[in-house]
């Protein structure tokens, strides 16, 4: 396991750090760690993703694998889907949830053959480190060794609907046989890649994991034009106001360890029937209970801008919580995520923001706002599951 200092006050560095303070990108601390928020502003980047392909550092998530003797077998136990249907080369949404169901986060698991590779939220990782090194010593956790790579590898995200074009020529893999949430070991740029079709955006695209030290090259690589397409470097900013329209949730915001898979609209990913795991019994009592508040899209009918934590109101009374939200750069009107009671859930309902002493008017929508345009063999684009960040 990596040794890195999970509980520094200094915030850690990625493989890439030197490349965003080159392009005078605006830094700040996120979970740990000192990362770009924006290079040329939030709303041009977000329009690039829209538009063409836009480039993201990713490497602050973390980045686990799982070998050893019996490595499905304990993310089996730990995850709340069915590892055993993830055939190698494809990628699966999951959560983790404690004793008591609730979230500790919401990883993304790859099938890599002999091993399996959990990508987990940054601010979740020390955490969840601890909590499986605790879970692996219960009585029915299959043996399995783990290895923390976040520190030794750069993940890379490009994304937008230009991305396959721009990326093939680079990538020794065709692209085009990869189908959304599955993986390839190939090259980019002449260095050894896991190459994913997954991401955070609502637009295809790709995630690419590759060693520390060939990161800096990749990215310069990566952000050349090629076939008339020019990658625009992306910092959390627009990757947050881009899964928003996508519908897709973030931990901290609309899930967190309060939050219980059902209230959030994430029992599809929760599989009771799949044998014993970790928080089984736990999410079976929940999973016959009507949640008391459930997770819902709002837009506002007049302007404000909905920001997390704002009350959701009903008749002046507080019947809700905004989790997240943003004027909508692609839709230019102003959107948002939050928790209300599960009797106002419905799309249609009418219901407020309150912001600044006022209760905005706002109604509840389907998710997600934006339409996806990820990639599945064989089908048309659709929507993906959510994703962490």
């Amino acid at each position: 396991m990596a040794t890195d200092k999970l509980t520094s006050t200094v915030p850690l560095k990625t493989a890439l750090h030197g490349r965003h303070v080159a392009a005078r990108a605006r830094l700040v601390d996120f979970a740990g760690w000192d990362m770009p928020i924006q290079y040329r502003g939030i709303l041009a980047e977000h329009a690039a993703v829209r538009a063409a392909v836009g480039v993201f550092d990713l490497s602050h998530m973390g980045r686990v694998y799982v070998r050893g003797a019996g490595p499905h077998g304990l993310v089996q136990w730990l995850a709340t889907n069915d590892v055993s249907r993830l055939t190698p080369g494809r990628a699966q949404y999951s959560l983790f949830c404690g004793d008591d169901g609730r979230i500790l986060d919401d990883v993304v698991v790859y099938n890599l053959g002999h091993e399996l590779m959990i990508v987990v939220n940054a601010s979740n990782r020390p955490k969840l480190l601890e909590w499986i090194a605790d879970a692996r010593r219960r009585p029915l956790a299959p043996p399995a060794a783990l290895h923390d790579a976040t520190t030794e590898t750069a993940m890379i995200g490009f994304q937008g609907p230009a991305a396959q074009r721009s990326l093939q020529p680079l990538a020794e893999a065709s692209l085009d046989d990869l189908r959304y949430y599955a993986a390839v070991a190939t090259t980019v740029a002449g260095r050894p890649a896991l190459v994913a079709r997954t991401g955070y955006t609502g637009e295809d695209g790709f995630e690419l994991i590759v060693a520390a030290e060939d990161g800096p090259a990749i990215w310069d690589t990566l952000l050349e034009e090629r076939g008339g397409v020019v990658p625009v470097a992306c910092g959390l900013g627009a990757r947050d106001t881009l899964r928003l329209e996508a519908g897709m949730a973030l931990y901290g915001h609309e899930i967190d360890e309060g939050t219980s898979p059902y209230e959030a609209g994430l029992g599809r990913v929760v599989k009771l029937d799949k044998g014993p795991f970790v928080s089984r019994d736990a999410l079976a009592t929940l999973a016959a209970l009507e949640p008391e508040r459930r997770l819902v899209g709002f837009e506002l009918l007049e302007s404000g801008v909905p920001r997390q934590g704002y009350p959701i109101v009903d008749e002046g009374e507080v019947v809700g919580t905004v989790t997240s939200g943003t004027v909508s750069p692609t839709l230019g009107k102003p959107i948002g995520m939050g928790y209300v009671s599960a009797a106002l859930a419905e799309p249609g309902s009418r219901l407020g923001v309150e912001i600044r002493g006022r209760a905005v008017p706002a109604v509840v929508v389907a998710t997600p706002f934006y339409q996806h345009r990820t990639k599945r063999a064989g089908r048309a684009p659709a929507a993906p599951p959510s994703a962490g960040g």
